[in-house]
């Protein structure tokens, strides 16, 4: 199958599966004697999972470890949920990182309501929403 056909079905673009190639993600596929690259029908399926994997959050490492595992002849699926796990434990620590910077730009957007954009001359201070002055400084 040539890149082209094989990008249209995998649905990723002809860059990104010269780039796979390259990184050794997919094997170099054989010539045909025009000096197409003719790949065979298991890139579909490999090509399919790593966009898959990717849309689920894995990186490039993580997918080459998956890979890595199963061309080996394991099956690779106690490792990716564990990958699965972590990535899902990296995102309820950035989303509770996220609600408190929320909390945060809160108080400051009713701070900035407050707020005279005159009263920010203040050599001491750059900003009064962001720093306001301390009680010796009043």
């Amino acid at each position: 199958m040539r890149i082209g056909d094989l990008a249209a079905r995998s649905g990723l673009t002809t860059k990104t599966i010269r780039y796979y190639e390259q990184a050794g993600l997919i094997p170099e596929p054989p010539r045909t004697s025009g000096g197409y690259r003719d790949y065979p029908p298991a890139a579909e399926g490999r090509l399919t999972f790593m966009r898959d994997a990717q849309h689920a959050g894995l990186t490039l490492a993580e997918i080459r470890g998956v890979l890595g595992l199963r061309d080996s002849g394991k099956a690779p699926c106690g490792h990716v949920t564990d990958l699965i796990n972590q990535h899902l434990d990296e995102i309820n620590r950035r989303m509770a990182e996220l609600r408190k910077t929320r909390i945060a730009l809160r108080d400051l957007a009713q701070q900035a309501a407050g707020t005279d954009p005159q009263s920010c001359s203040d050599a001491e201070n750059i900003c009064r929403i962001i720093s306001p002055p301390r009680q010796s400084e009043i």
